[in-house]
């Protein structure tokens, strides 16, 4: 039997009504509604819980084969990152519905980008470039940071911290300067570790870590989003899908994207 646990996430009457998921006009794009979530597979955290934060959202690709994005937000997905790309030469096939739906649901959107060590990263920065668009109130684009076992060609190749940090930099200095937003950056905590990403300093970071809060799998580095969760279960969206949490209250919630949102 699916075990199941809602996140003790209480804010106001009208918040919470917002998220039931019921019926009712569109939720303004950023404003902060209370997550009314499940867990195929909770973990109970150790201190830094994510209930603690009040603003949650999701990441998606093509494995989300079906949401409904009106219903997701009114549940509280306040946020997507939606996977754009890999390497320099594949689209996720559920990319430009997903950027669509989010959109028209007033989420708010990033894309991603999944880093491959056989390609350059310039060849790689330009082919998100040309497909994701620049679109406004979108999040700052995201570059995923991970070894990939899966990958046929790409597997195996593991270059040593420096060469990793230097091709970072690249793309990100590249996809900056087309979009106008400092990008962010998603890891786990093996890679993290293995690349010295500790001295990688200026950029915000996504840190995935689902069985450990951030404090513990990711010592002194601070975070914006949290991802949780491989387990989430939210109605609107058939099958699991990645929880994550944004580091700050509602209030910060809305001054970041002031601040960070694609004019």
């Amino acid at each position: 039997m699916i075990l199941r646990t809602t996140l003790a996430l209480m804010l106001t009457a009208l918040i919470a009504a917002c998220g039931s998921g019921g019926g009712g006009k569109a939720i303004p794009l950023g404003e902060p509604v209370a997550p009314n979530f499940q867990d195929a597979d909770p973990v109970e955290f150790k201190g830094q819980r994510p209930a603690r934060f009040p603003v949650h959202g999701i990441d998606a690709a093509r494995f989300q084969k079906s949401i409904n994005w009106a219903q997701a937000r009114r549940n509280g997905v306040n946020f997507a990152f939606i996977k754009a790309t890999e390497g320099g030469d594949l689209l996720d096939p559920a990319f430009n519905n997903h950027w669509r739906g989010a959109g028209n649901a007033g989420v708010a959107r990033g894309a991603y980008h999944f880093y491959y060590f056989c390609t350059t990263p310039e060849v790689q920065a330009r082919w998100f470039i040309r497909n994701v668009p620049r679109s406004k109130g979108m999040l700052p684009p995201v570059l995923d940071m991970e070894w990939n076992p899966f990958s046929p060609t790409c597997a195996h190749r593991r270059p040593e911290a420096s060469v990793v940090q230097d091709e970072m930099r690249r793309w990100l200095r590249i996809v900056e300067a087309h979009y106008g937003q400092r990008p962010i950056i998603y890891t786990t905590p093996r890679f993290y570790k293995e690349n010295k990403l500790a001295s990688f300093k200026g950029y915000e970071y996504w840190l995935r870590t689902t069985a450990k809060t951030p404090r513990e799998a990711f010592p002194q580095q601070s975070w914006r989003f949290w991802q949780y969760s491989a387990t989430g279960l939210i109605d609107g969206i058939a099958g699991e899908v990645d929880l994550n949490a944004f580091s700050g209250s509602r209030t910060e919630w809305s001054a970041w994207l002031a601040a960070r949102a694609a004019k």
